[in-house]
């Protein structure tokens, strides 16, 4: 899970969802507009399609899930769930691109709060994940710095096996496309250096890219990456983060 920079959307959609809210927030009771959002949620495909388009403009990747970073987003998530939140049902605010595994086999309509009501599922457009979680690159798992974290990496199963397992192929891809990268910058192969951006980019578990990029900056670095020393000064490289950083 990384930090997303969540765009507004266009003016027309807005006007649309904003319709639809005012209908949900025209019934008299919760339980009445529980079913008035799934009744029209259900009935707007057309909004559906609009609203995967604008998530996926700011995903990472080739659309990817926004909780696990591995799978293609193929569904619209409910961050705060329709049942608990029926006037969110049509926020933009509340939208999340979610694989189906994510959103139906583990999230579904679970939202646990603390006793302050505070959301303690990571929500990555206005939280930072990794002021809550550290990611363990060489074993490709999550361990909590927080309460929240702890309960995004339960909720969210961010530990499950195909996903630590992806993480540490992920690695082992980084650390071969950076040497290509240093390479590259050593005989100026601008073809070479931007095909190792692209790759950059478009791989599954940005998260592991940004792991790398923010661990070699930060104390203990060199135990980071004790077994792969010749990593740093390629991740410290200012072109190459500069690069691989920018929208």
């Amino acid at each position: 899970m990384i930090r997303l920079h969540r765009p507004a959307v266009p003016a027309a959609l807005q006007d649309t969802l904003g319709t639809l809210t005012d209908l949900i927030g025209a019934k008299a009771t919760p339980r009445s507009r529980v079913t008035e959002a799934r009744r029209l949620w259900k009935g707007r495909r057309a909004v559906h399609a609009d609203l995967r388009v604008e998530l996926a403009r700011f995903a990472a990747g080739h659309d990817r899930c926004m909780y696990c970073g591995d799978n293609e987003g193929t569904d619209i998530d409910h961050y705060q769930p329709l049942a608990l939140a029926p006037l969110l049902a049509f926020t933009w605010l509340n939208h999340l691109l979610a694989c189906s595994r994510c959103n139906s086999h583990f999230k579904r309509d679970l939202f646990p709060v603390d006793a302050e009501g505070v959301p303690l599922i990571l929500d990555p457009t206005r939280d930072d994940p990794f002021d809550h979680l550290v990611l363990s690159l060489s074993v490709g798992r999550y361990a909590p710095l927080t309460e929240r974290g702890a309960t995004t990496i339960d909720v969210c199963g961010l530990n499950r096996d195909t996903l630590t397992r992806g993480r540490q192929t992920a690695y082992d891809t980084m650390t071969l496309v950076l040497a290509q990268w240093g390479e590259a910058v050593a005989v100026s192969d601008a073809t070479t250096m931007n095909m190792v951006v692209r790759t950059i980019r478009e791989q599954p578990f940005a998260d592991v890219c940004q792991a790398m990029l923010r661990y070699a900056d930060a104390p203990g670095a060199v135990d980071v990456f004790a077994d792969r020393p010749h990593l740093l000064p390629l991740l410290r490289s200012t072109s190459l983060r500069s690069t691989v950083l920018s929208a």
